[in-house]
Formats: structure tokens, C-alpha cells, sequence
């Protein structure tokens, strides 16, 4: 019996054209024949074909389950091989970041590598200065400036692990990230922009700090000018701290398996995990994911619009291109400030060639209309990614029409933070994309798809997928609890299966297609329903542009689903458009999938980053309490929206 049901069934496909797999960086399958006939050899490879080691890995794996190491011989700096190697090879007056500030007034800046390796090494002797050293946790809270990218880098060369904290995060949540990992230097700024607004960072990180007795000196970068508190003896401002600092600092020899940075975890139902990211494995699988996956040549500029915050931006922001010698694009603030076509505009301003975005983000730009990309010349991309959840097929195929001119590759990748990089996702030189599909797993990978006793379960059913073999980006431990380590991940189905938490089906032709989280499953008349297959149906219909789907209590069938919906502009609200995409849903898929109520809504509430926070659409779904919204990007969005829920069933009571 699967464990997931499944309703929909999408046909498209859409195999790489000609001129692209002309260029394409893969276009040979024995990749994939490779890395199955011997995948530690593969990977040891790749070890040596990404990274400039110090001292070179003998070793590939050793797997001891759950635990293992990956090239554990082998030393490095990572910070050596984003910048001083990338100098060393010719590069050091190409561009690494093209700066974009978000107050459209604001001059853009462009910082070559050189000038980046100058400036990580003067932060780094400073940091050295004030006595952090091999071992020590730094703390950065920053909003999307170059100094984060420059204060992870510094941190990486002296091998002192960094723990970054997304700047919509509030003093309580930072606070807690600080104590339990003993950081003993918070690096943040006075404040921030988001939406043509300052974010007071600085105010927020000294209420953090009375959390986390263990800072010791808080650095404070000058952003906006204003004045904020400061601590004599304990502040420190980041301008006075490097000057008089050499653009010379020796980095530190770190093993392969030395700790490189601890980055939580969702905390929205427990207290947050730090996944523990070490450093050959983890810098050999992101550089090798990104130039593969997204097919990045030389003198391509890419861009990879999340939030360094975040493991996306860690990966894909930081250390992968910047290890590749890539070319890319930092923009400090909001998508649609100070007008929706604002990515547009930096797209066509710097010719980016590789755009890397969220589902929710497609869906926004849905919602306002193709007439906003339409007006820039976007003939400069070549290839398209999605990240953070699954892309509905109907989001996918506006992103493919509208943003790539029909002509780009859309690859989804699917991973997460434990992950490291991505697990599955097409090689777009030679995988026949199907919309809403992942696709196929990375080389060597090896997913499966269980039931709940942990057989497998047959193509085209649900399940929970799960990873059968390590790969070496993967994290390590949670820091300092390494028993909830196993018993989160490696318990359900053993020591050697790492279970996700996600849902999945595989297609007839061995496609992945992930259903979301499995909290986010719900049970009606003991039929197991997917979210994203609902809210897929929803998108389908030509006036919605967004949709989520939560479990609502029923007293017949136990469940029934419950919808928020955006709709695209030109439509307005309506009990009779509710109730024609009721129906809509229940001809999509099946009368079990009718949704109980569909609500309207100008947004669904989100974090900063543009994920969806669906515990709080499942409170209002539940009749429950709402959770912490301090995390959202407008927390009067779940306000509206529990106002909506409340009128709109209650009309629907009133009439039964």
C-alpha cells in the first residue's frame, strides 16, 4: 500500500535542444556509469579536479553508518581555493560580485577577486587580532552585503567555523543560535534595507547578545550611517577594526574534515539543529553540483538569488561559484522594491547567463503579469534553476515561456540543508525535463521510495524517499548532539538510510517528483493526500497564481483540504470563483481532493526568504492559536488570511 497517494500525472516533456547540448559542459551519460561502477573513485576525482589541496587525499569514504568522512587525508583552505587560487590562475582582476544595493539610487559596485582576497585577508588578520582561532564559533547576522560573503571567507581562513543567522531573524532566535554554539564574536551592521525600509540589525543584535553569554565582542559594519547603541569596551566598528590591516594573511591548514560552518535548521517546531558542514567534501560536492547542474562556463555570470542566510546561499552564492572562479550577483534587498521588474532590470543590466530562483518567487512574478519581464531583454539567459520546494508543472512552464524565452533548460533541484548541495536534479546537456520533476538523482546518488515499513514502494506510487549511500557534501553530526542526529535521521529506517522527511513518487520513466514535507500530507477518508498536488491542480486554472494547501478537521472524513489561494492580476475574489475552483480541483484529481473552502488572499504569508510558512496556514486551517510570526515578511498577510478562514467558514456553516 503506498504510503503517499497519487492523482496527477503530468506528460510533458521537454528534451535539451541541439544548440545547447552543442555547448553543454555534460553531454556524455558515462558520467552516470561512472560514478555507479565506482563511486568512491568518482568522488576522490572530483576531489582532485575542484579543489587545490595542500596536501592531497589519498582516501575517499569511509562509512561507518550513520557516520562518515569523505577524503579525511587530505588538507586545504577552502578561503584559498574561492580567492588566492583563483588569482594565482589569472583571474584576480575578473569580477566575483556584481553589487547591488537595493536602494535604486545607490551606486552598484563590481569587486574583483583580487579585491576580495585583499579584503577577506585584512578581516581575517583582525578576527586573528582579537585573539579567534582555529575552533572558534564567529556569529554573523547581516543583511546581503559583500562584507557577509567577506566574513565567511575570513572565518574560513583561519578555520574558525562560522554560524550565520538570516537577517529576518529575531533576537530570541538569534540569541538562541549564539549560546548553543559558543560563539564568542557576533559580525553585524547598523541596520539594513528591505522594501525602501531600514532594518534595525544592530538593535536586534544586542538583545540577542544578553542571550548568549559567550559573545565577547560584537563588530558592527557601517551600512546606513545612522546612529545605533554601542557598548564601549565590547562593539567594535568593522572600518576601524581592518584599518592599518595586510592584505596578506597565511591561511590556516584545516583537515578535510574539519568543521567549516554550523547552520541551523527550521526551528519553528523544536528547538533549531545546527547541521555540522565540514570542508573537502563539502567544497568538492557544491563546486561540482554547481558547474554541472547549472552548466557554468567561464565567462558566464550567474546568479543565484536567495539569501546567503540560508544553506542555498552558502552553496550557491559563496562557496561553489566562487571556488569555480564564477562571476556573480549579490543584490542586497527585496524582488519587487522599488518595482517588480527589479530582477529583470539587474538580469539585463549584467547579462546574467544562470538565474537560480524559489517557486513562491515564480509564483509572485506570475501574479503580476509576463508584461514586467517582457519589457527587458533577457536574451542573455541561458539556463533556469528552481529551489526551496516543489514547482508546481503550470509555474514551471510560465518560468520556461516567459523568463526563458522557450528556449532555456528549467532544472529543479531538490536538497536540503542537511544536505550540502544538491541530490537530485537534471544535467541539462542530457536529461528530457518533465515539469514539477526533480528529474534524476546527481551521479552516484542512490534515493529511494518507501512505505512506512520500509519497502519499497512501486513506480508511479508514494512514499518517503530516502538516501541508500552517503555523498560528500552531506552533513556530518548536529553540533553537540549527536544523538539527536541519529535518532532524526538515521532511525526510521536504520543506521545507513537517511530519511528526509519528504515525500515522493517515481514516474514510469525512473523521475523523481517530490510532494513536499511529509507533515505537510494529509488524511482524507484514509486516502494519504499531497499538498503540492493540490495546490498544482489550483495553479492550473488560468486566474490563480498561487496556492497552498492545508489539512483542515473534519468530522466526517477526518481531514478535508483547506486553500489559500492568490490570484493572478485581472481576477478578483469571489464566492463564485471559490466555488469554481472547488470544482476545478475535484475534476483535476478527484472528488476526495475537493478542497473543504478556498480562501483569498493579497499574499501567503512568508518568511523573508520567500518560503512559505505553512504551520501557520495549518493554525488557521486547525482553528488553532497562531504560532511566531516575528519571522515573516508581512505578518499582517496570516492576520487577514485567519480572517478570511473565520467569515468564510462561518458563511459556509451558516448555509448548511
Amino acid at each position: 500500500m503506498a504510503a503517499i497517494e497519487v492523482l496527477v500525472r503530468e506528460g510533458r516533456t521537454f528534451p535539451p535542444s541541439d544548440d545547447f547540448v552543442a555547448q553543454a559542459l555534460i553531454k556524455d551519460a558515462s558520467v552516470y556509469e561512472d560514478a555507479e561502477r565506482d563511486y568512491e573513485g568518482f568522488w576522490l576525482e572530483r576531489a582532485k579536479e575542484f579543489v587545490e589541496w595542500f596536501t592531497e587525499p589519498t582516501e575517499s569514504l569511509e562509512w561507518d553508518p550513520p557516520h562518515c568522512t569523505w577524503f579525511a587525508d587530505g588538507e586545504l583552505n577552502v578561503s584559498y581555493n574561492c580567492l588566492d587560487k583563483q588569482v594565482n590562475a589569472g583571474r584576480g582582476d575578473k569580477v566575483a560580485y556584481h553589487y547591488v544595493p537595493e536602494p535604486p539610487d545607490e551606486e552598484h559596485r563590481s569587486i574583483t577577486f583580487a579585491e576580495l582576497r585583499d579584503e577577506v585577508s585584512r578581516f581575517a588578520n583582525a578576527l586573528r587580532g582579537l585573539g579567534v582561532k582555529k575552533g572558534d564559533r564567529v556569529g554573523i547576522y547581516m543583511g546581503m552585503v559583500p562584507e557577509l560573503p567577506i566574513a565567511m571567507l575570513a572565518c574560513a581562513r583561519i578555520g574558525a567555523p562560522h554560524v550565520v543567522v538570516f537577517g529576518g531573524f529575531s533576537a530570541d532566535s538569534l540569541g538562541e543560535r549564539m549560546e548553543s554554539t559558543g560563539a564568542s564574536v557576533l559580525i553585524t551592521q547598523d541596520e539594513g534595507w528591505r522594501k525602501g525600509k531600514k532594518i534595525a540589525l544592530k538593535a536586534i543584535a544586542d538583545e540577542a547578545v544578553k542571550l548568549a553569554p559567550t559573545v565577547e565582542r560584537v563588530i558592527v559594519l557601517r551600512r546606513t550611517g545612522d546612529q545605533v547603541p554601542f557598548a564601549e569596551g565590547r562593539d567594535l566598528w568593522w572600518h576601524e577594526l581592518v584599518e592599518g590591516e595586510s592584505t596578506e594573511c597565511e591561511p590556516e591548514r584545516c583537515n578535510a574534515e574539519d568543521v567549516l560552518y554550523l547552520l541551523h535548521t527550521s526551528g519553528t517546531t523544536a528547538k533549531p539543529k545546527a547541521a555540522q558542514h565540514t570542508t573537502g567534501g563539502y567544497l568538492t560536492y557544491v563546486s561540482c553540483t554547481h558547474k554541472w547542474i547549472f552548466d557554468v562556463h567561464d565567462e558566464d555570470v550567474w546568479w543565484c538569488a536567495a539569501d546567503v542566510g540560508w544553506v542555498t546561499g552558502h552553496s550557491y552564492i559563496v562557496y561553489g561559484p566562487l571556488n569555480n572562479g564564477t562571476t556573480g550577483v549579490l543584490y542586497e534587498g527585496d524582488p519587487a522594491y522599488p518595482a517588480v521588474d527589479r530582477h529583470w532590470e539587474i538580469v539585463e543590466r549584467y547579462r546574467v547567463n544562470q538565474y537560480y530562483t524559489a517557486p513562491t518567487l515564480i509564483r509572485a512574478f506570475i501574479k503580476a503579469g509576463p508584461e514586467h519581464p517582457q519589457k527587458h531583454d533577457l536574451s542573455s539567459l541561458k539556463l533556469l534553476g528552481t529551489v526551496g520546494e516543489p514547482i508546481n508543472p503550470e509555474a514551471w512552464v510560465w518560468y520556461w515561456k516567459y523568463i526563458g524565452g522557450e528556449r532555456c533548460p528549467v532544472v529543479d533541484t531538490w536538497w536540503q540543508t542537511e544536505n550540502g548541495g544538491i541530490l537530485i536534479s537534471a544535467l541539462p546537456g542530457l536529461t528530457t525535463l518533465k515539469p514539477g520533476s526533480a528529474t534524476v538523482p546527481f551521479p552516484g546518488n542512490q534515493p529511494a521510495i518507501l512505505d512506512e515499513q520500509g519497502n519499497p514502494v512501486p513506480q508511479g506510487q508514494g512514499g518517503y524517499i530516502v538516501m541508500t549511500k552517503p555523498w560528500p557534501g552531506m552533513f556530518r553530526t548536529l553540533w553537540e548532539d549527536d544523538e539527536r542526529f541519529v535518532s532524526n535521521y538515521f532511525s526510521k529506517y536504520g543506521p545507513s538510510v537517511y530519511f528526509a522527511g519528504d515525500g515522493a513518487k517515481q514516474d514510469d520513466d525512473g523521475y523523481y517528483w517530490l510532494l513536499g514535507r511529509i507533515d505537510d500530507v494529509m488524511n482524507v477518508s484514509g486516502h494519504r493526500l499531497s499538498t503540492i498536488e493540490i495546490e498544482s491542480a489550483l495553479v492550473a486554472h488560468e486566474a490563480v497564481a498561487e496556492a497552498a494547501a492545508a489539512a483542515a478537521p473534519d468530522e466526517l472524513t477526518g481531514q478535508t483540504p483547506l486553500c489559500f489561494v492568490v490570484l493572478r492580476s485581472g481576477y478578483e475574489p469571489s464566492d463564485e470563483l471559490a466555488a469554481e475552483l472547488r470544482e476545478w480541483v475535484g475534476t483535476q484529481i478527484g472528488k476526495i481532493a475537493r478542497p473543504k473552502a478556498v480562501l483569498f488572499g493579497a499574499d501567503l504569508p512568508k518568511t523573508r526568504s520567500g518560503k512559505i510558512m505553512r504551520r501557520l496556514l495549518k493554525d488557521i486551517a486547525e482553528g488553532a492559536e497562531l504560532g511566531d510570526t516575528t519571522t515573516l515578511r508581512d505578518p499582517e498577510i496570516v492576520e487577514a488570511l485567519k480572517r478570511e478562514a473565520d467569515e468564510s467558514l462561518g458563511r459556509q456553516a451558516a448555509a448548511s
